[in-house]
Parts: structure tokens; C-alpha cells; sequence
């Protein structure tokens, strides 16, 4: 049985992805879950907010030996004539794992793009093995750590190294920013999806039986999360609103291909919508500096008086959110010790 891989994708960058994985993954191991993350982005920047720059230093090193830790040194060998290397899991908590990202992983971008017409071909097999070398690198990390779910990170591109990481996705979700910008990223990716599902059905189709298990492609939108990070105090309610509010229409045109209504007002009134994320200001440098999720910051990290409520506000906001993506996902926690359920 194949582990789900949950992806959080938009084509528009700034818009809180990876602290939304980062503040999931830790809110999701400590609720019943193992949760195994994947830095797929060759920016590295969900690895470094679980690793200091000198474990990153370590794992990057060239003379570390031939063993995968990190997601470059597990598909390098493809790149020439070997096969992928198991990954080597660092460790965050006995029920939070990561397979850490690398900077050099954009190398790969240009091997993943031939081989994507090369899938069609009379011989497929090693074009199918580098298409699916992310998901197999996860499944196998997932196995070893006996996980409930996968946690992918990408970068904010429509890519070749993306497009072998949908492929690997079950379910998406999309980050979104107030501005025209997030609006236009659901415009583009939308199409997008549509169509590396469909040429991805199509390369599964021309190989038949596959020698090795391959990822079924779903890429299935889970829904879209607003982010509040464009709300400032200069910035009228106004402008907010006249982007955001569209939201529910686009989404359901682009990513679902509904095309008529009526849509929802706004995201507020959206099944759609996953949540509203609020911007937690001076918590996030507070939880960058302690390298912890802005729910756990305590005292000794400088989280008093009202700090110390909105971290209160924030671990129920993210438990909230995490039922709401488990619960659609059909996701169940194996682990004891889970709190009761909130209300959606």
C-alpha cells in the first residue's frame, strides 16, 4: 500500500507554502500522525527550517559518502548509469522525519525534461525510473518510517522538476495571497494540472504491465488556503477584498473546471477554502529564531502576554485546519494520544 502525498503548490511565489508545511507537519506528528516531509524545492528552504546551516554544511558536503541524505544524492546516480539511492530520513521527532532538499536538485531539471517525451518511446523503462524517482525516494522513506502521510514542498514554478513531483502528488493544495498575483498563479495552474494528469495517463497507458509500480497521478485540488501575509495596516480593506473575494470563482473554474454559477461571495462562505491563515507577525521570527512552530514557543523563547496567546490561537487554528485537509484526504492517525476532534 502506497503512502498519500499531500503537495502545496501555486505558481505564485511569497505566499507562506513552505511555513504552511513546516507549522502542518509538526501539527499533524503531534495529533496521531507519522509524517514523513519532502523538500522538493532546490531553493532547500523547508530543510532549513527544520536544520541549522551546519547540519545543511553536512549533508551537502560531496565527500559524505554514497548514501541518500538528501533528495539530489538519491536520484544523482540517474544522471549517469546507476539506479536511486535509498533515502537516509533526518530525524526530527520520532514521528516527524524529513528527506532533506539540495541546492543542486535544479541540475536534475533538464535530465527530467528529456526523458518526459523519451516515456512515450519503444524502450521506457529508465525514462519511467527518473519520472518517478521522487515518488519512489518517498514511498521508500515513508515505508521506513511507517508513515501515515507525505508532506511535499515545491518550488513556485511549472517546471519539469514540479511536474515529476505532481505526478507523485495524490492530493494538492493551493496557498494563496490576496493580490493579483495569487489570481493569475490559480489561472495558470489550473490548465497546467489538467495537463500533465492527462500526459501523464497517457505515458501509463503505453506501458502495459509496468515493471515496477508506478504513482497513480491524481494531482486531486484539496483546496485552497488564503494567506494573510498581504494584509498590512496601510493597506485599505478594500483592496484586500477585491482580490480575495474572487478567489472562490477562480478556483472553481481552474481547478475544477467549473465554469458556471453562482460562486460564493467570498472565501469566508467557500467549501473550498480551507482556511484563513493568519499573519502571526513577531511570532514567526520568534519561531525562526528558536527553530520551533509558532504553537509551541513558550516563555523562555520570549512568548508572554499576548505572545503567548496567539501561540494559544495559532495551535488551534492549525488543528483546525489539519482535521479539516485529514478528514477530506480520508487521512487516519495511528498513533495514541490524540486529541479529541475540533469542530470544522
Amino acid at each position: 500500500m502506497t503512502i498519500p502525498v499531500l503537495t502545496f503548490f501555486n505558481n505564485k511565489g511569497g505566499v507562506g507554502k513552505t511555513s504552511l508545511v513546516y507549522h502542518l507537519a509538526w501539527i499533524l506528528s503531534q495529533t496521531g500522525h507519522r509524517v514523513l516531509t519532502c523538500d522538493l524545492d532546490p531553493q532547500a528552504n523547508l530543510s532549513a527550517a527544520f536544520l541549522d546551516e551546519d547540519e545543511l554544511e553536512a549533508l551537502w558536503k560531496e565527500d559524505n559518502g554514497s548514501q541518500g541524505k538528501t533528495v539530489f544524492k538519491c536520484v544523482n546516480p540517474l544522471l549517469k548509469v546507476g539506479d536511486l539511492l535509498p533515502p537516509v530520513l533526518q530525524e526530527i521527532t520520532s514521528t516527524l522525519k524529513l528527506i532533506p532538499g539540495d541546492m543542486r536538485l535544479s541540475g536534475f531539471e533538464d535530465k527530467l525534461s528529456r526523458e518526459w517525451p523519451e516515456a512515450l518511446g519503444k524502450d521506457p523503462y529508465r525514462p519511467f525510473r527518473i519520472l518517478t524517482s521522487f515518488w519512489t525516494v518517498m514511498q521508500k522513506g515513508a515505508e521506513d518510517l511507517d508513515a501515515t502521510v507525505i508532506l511535499a514542498d515545491v518550488g513556485p514554478n511549472l517546471g519539469a522538476i514540479n511536474r515529476s513531483a505532481l505526478i507523485a502528488t495524490d492530493y494538492v493544495i493551493v496557498p494563496l495571497g490576496a493580490d493579483l498575483f495569487s489570481l493569475q498563479g490559480l489561472r495558470n495552474l489550473g490548465p497546467t494540472l489538467k495537463s500533465w494528469c492527462g500526459e501523464w495517463q497517457e505515458r501509463q497507458e503505453k506501458w502495459k504491465p509496468p515493471e515496477f509500480e508506478l504513482p497513480e497521478g491524481r494531482m486531486k485540488p484539496l483546496g485552497y488556503i488564503v494567506q494573510q501575509h498581504s494584509v498590512r495596516l496601510s493597506r485599505p480593506v478594500k483592496a484586500y477584498d477585491k482580490w480575495v473575494n474572487r478567489m472562490p470563482k477562480e478556483y472553481a473554474d481552474n481547478l475544477l473546471n467549473r465554469k458556471s454559477g453562482p460562486f460564493p461571495a467570498s472565501p469566508q462562505e467557500d467549501e473550498n477554502c480551507l482556511a484563513t491563515v493568519k499573519h502571526y507577525r513577531s511570532l514567526i521570527p520568534m519561531g525562526q529564531e528558536s527553530r520551533k512552530p509558532i504553537f509551541d514557543l513558550t516563555a523562555a523563547d520570549g512568548a508572554i502576554g499576548s505572545h503567548a496567546t496567539a501561540t494559544q490561537d495559532a495551535r488551534r487554528d492549525f488543528q483546525a485546519l489539519a482535521k479539516l485537509i485529514t478528514d477530506r484526504a480520508g487521512l487516519i492517525p495511528t498513533l495514541p494520544g490524540t486529541p479529541a476532534p475540533l469542530s470544522s
